[in-house]
């Protein structure tokens, strides 16, 4: 037990040594993103915003009524845009006829427009960032009359982390969740070792932060549990890939 005390310790300090990091680097040399016209358009009224963010939306010509709602969350150093122009996700909408929602991160958040899945204030039900995405979530369905029972999302990388905690702090009001190399996070248990430091650091800070209801829990995998009633992710990830473990995507599956 000792030689788990000092290991805890350690990370500790790193963790907090990467947070003293992070918001010094906020304030001196912040990535901005290349301003181009893009075809998404950006809701500025949708709630508090606790967390900052930025809503971008993507409504089809001619979307039917009550359509399914995909919220989208992009990867470190991207946006809303380039996220879309990247995925396809877009014209995946005009054939399929769904509405999608984009959050956005902004770099005095994050130096690399990252959304801060690693952060206990930013991950917290009714907290944060994970509160500004929920805001979002209710006024798509306010404004573009969303199906309330086909609600999904997904992300990429940093954005498959923060849709990890979607899943597990609002586990209500998800049909399903797709991760997409990133990591996967639920209640008190973090997912596996990145290769970086400051991951790895991120995710013992995050296992600790989700605060959750009382509701049973159900063993899925190896030993991951999620609260019941919790739409099951499905996690994507290739196994050439030097920033995130294959095995999280493993761990996950029953």
């Amino acid at each position: 037990m000792a030689g788990i005390s000092i290991s805890l310790a350690r990370l500790r300090k790193l963790r907090d040594q990467f947070e003293k990091r992070l918001k010094a680097a906020a304030g001196k040399s912040a990535w901005r993103p290349a301003a181009r016209p893009t075809h998404l358009i950006e809701i500025a009224k949708f709630g508090s915003n606790p967390g900052n963010l930025r809503m971008h939306a993507y409504v089809p010509n001619g979307v039917g009524p009550s359509p399914p709602l995909v919220v989208a969350l992009h990867g470190c150093t991207q946006t809303a845009d380039s996220y879309d122009r990247g995925t396809g996700w877009s014209d995946l909408a005009d054939r399929l006829g769904f509405i999608l929602i984009f959050p956005e991160q902004q770099p005095a958040n994050n130096p690399k427009n990252c959304f801060s899945w690693f952060l206990p204030d930013d991950t917290a039900r009714d907290s944060g960032e994970a509160l500004s995405i929920r805001q979002m979530i209710a006024k798509a369905v306010e404004k573009f009359g969303v199906d309330r029972n086909r609600m999904f999302v997904t992300g990429l990388s940093a954005g498959g982390a923060m849709a990890s905690v979607m899943l597990a702090t609002y586990p209500e009001i998800f049909t399903g969740g797709a991760i997409m190399p990133g990591c996967l996070t639920v209640p008190r248990r973090p997912c596996r070792r990145l290769s970086r430091p400051c991951s790895m650091i991120g995710r013992l800070h995050r296992a600790r932060s989700v605060t959750m209801s009382a509701a049973p829990l159900t063993t899925l995998g190896r030993g991951q549990r999620y609260p019941s009633g919790m739409a099951r992710p499905i996690p994507l990830s290739g196994r050439q890939t030097r920033i995130t473990s294959s095995n999280n995507g493993s761990m996950s599956r029953s």
